[in-house]
């Protein structure tokens, strides 16, 4: 059982349960003890752009000096490139900060390994045991290093725009970037410009306060509007971390993770080794587009580690989530947003179609999501009740539609998702069933 990680590292509030300074230097020390057997090499730190990132940054960093591993320092960094660097610099490990698509007042920690992809469970259950052991000093003469990497933005920036075509340029686009004052905000705009691109930047304006406030990936409204007012021919919105890609086209309509994983299925299905791995969330219209595509469909539980461990199990390539998480192992050792976003302009240079067009062939399913929010963690088995009232639902879908409860992974919240043919049932049904578990809820507190 764990008792630190959750399924993605690290995460809550600053100041509160683990997001304290105190634990999060402990917590350095003891990946610093457990990272220091794996090799010789420095451990990276990167960071998104909240304010608290500059306080965990040096309590990580105090921490794993004193394990006496040496620190390499990467500052604002998206999650992608600091998985990038840890490959490309032959670290032993790499760290990130950040909350990804949380506000400014939250903060986590999440690891990567050597070559560039997400820690084994079996690392992260060892580095829970030594945060149980007393914290130890090194003697001085061992004691880590710190130095920064200062064209660390310079080597992903080149990275990324590797992953298109070398005879795709992207002259006369006009895009509109929101970066969500995030860790991409002097990275994405350079390697769209860079590539021929006209960028028109938002969201890139950095406080330390305004991490993806009311812009980026979860609140594509205003990425819309200046599309619309810019007369671009497409808009892309990163999450605080970059990881994460949603996209609109040139008639504001807004492409989520599902549509965008379709359009880089049917341009790279002779690459994919012959299916694509979404999630429970994924629309049953991907999952049909997907199959007449001749291609296979799989479901992973909600979460890019499971997307991830089905790729690897099933050896496929490319998966994702409708968050707009997009895996492209053949270019990538993790979901990333910039080179998501490539793969789409790439199809959209070569092929001459607009986003609008490149996403009709697959009909989207009416869907709707609710959240619960909880004052804590519900096992929703404990509760047969609620198991009554799905199975109700999903009766009344007659087997043209899907039902799911489930917790959030990363915060208190039980989500609450519908989706069918019929938009108005749809719609009855989930403010019906959000309806009923928060009076069981309720009537059990």
């Amino acid at each position: 059982m764990r008792k630190y990680f959750g399924t993605d590292g690290i995460r809550g509030s600053v100041g509160e349960g683990l997001i304290t300074p105190d634990f999060i230097m402990k917590l350095g020390w003891a990946a610093g003890r457990v990272l220091a057997k794996t090799g010789s090499g420095p451990v990276l730190i990167g960071k998104d752009t909240r304010i608290s990132g500059y306080m965990f940054e040096s309590a990580l960093e105090a921490g794993l000096s004193a394990a006496g591993v040496d620190i390499r320092l990467l500052g604002p960094m998206p999650t992608p490139g600091i998985a990038f660097l840890t490959r490309n610099t032959r670290a032993r490990g790499g760290i990130v900060i950040s909350a990804s698509h949380n506000p400014y007042y939250d903060n986590g920690i999440k690891f990567f390994a050597a070559d560039g992809t997400k820690l084994p469970d079996e690392v992260e259950l060892e580095i829970e045991r030594e945060m149980d052991q007393p914290m130890q000093t090194v003697y001085s003469r061992h004691l880590g290093k710190a130095l920064r990497i200062n064209d660390a933005s310079r080597r992903y920036i080149e990275f990324c725009k590797s992953r298109i075509l070398s005879n795709v340029d992207l002259k006369g686009m006009k895009l509109v970037v929101d970066c969500a004052h995030g860790a991409a905000y002097n990275i994405a705009p350079t390697v769209f410009e860079e590539l021929g691109a006209r960028v028109i930047s938002i969201g890139a304006l950095p406080d330390g306060l305004n991490i993806n406030e009311e812009c980026g990936a979860t609140k594509p409204e205003m990425l819309r509007d200046s599309v619309l007012e810019n007369q671009a021919d497409a808009g892309i919105a990163l999450d605080g971390d970059g990881d994460r890609l949603i996209m609109v086209d040139s008639k504001g309509n807004i492409i989520d993770g599902d549509e965008i994983l379709y359009i880089i299925a049917r341009a790279r299905r002779e690459h994919i080794n012959g299916g694509v791995v979404g999630t429970q969330m994924s629309n049953l219209g991907l999952e049909q587009a997907i199959g007449e595509l001749g291609l296979d469909f799989h479901r992973s539980k909600v979460g890019d580690r499971y997307v991830m461990e089905l790729l690897l199990e099933k050896q496929l390539t490319l998966g994702g989530e409708s968050s707009g998480h997009i895996i492209n192992l053949d270019l990538s050792t993790t979901g990333d947003g910039i080179i998501s976003a490539l793969q789409i302009l790439e199809e959209m240079s070569l092929s001459g179609h607009g986003l609008c067009e490149l996403k009709q062939p697959m009909n989207k399913y009416p869907q709707r999501l609710n959240n619960i929010r909880l004052e804590g963690r519900v096992d929703l088995g404990h509760y047969p009740e609620i198991n009554d009232i799905v199975r109700e639902a999903v009766a009344e879908l007659n087997g043209k539609g899907r039902v799911l409860l489930r917790p959030s992974g990363t915060e208190p919240l039980i989500r609450v998702m519908v989706e069918g043919e019929d938009a108005e049932q749809v719609e009855n049904l989930v403010l019906s069933l959000t309806r009923k578990v928060e009076e069981i809820l309720r009537n059990h507190q």
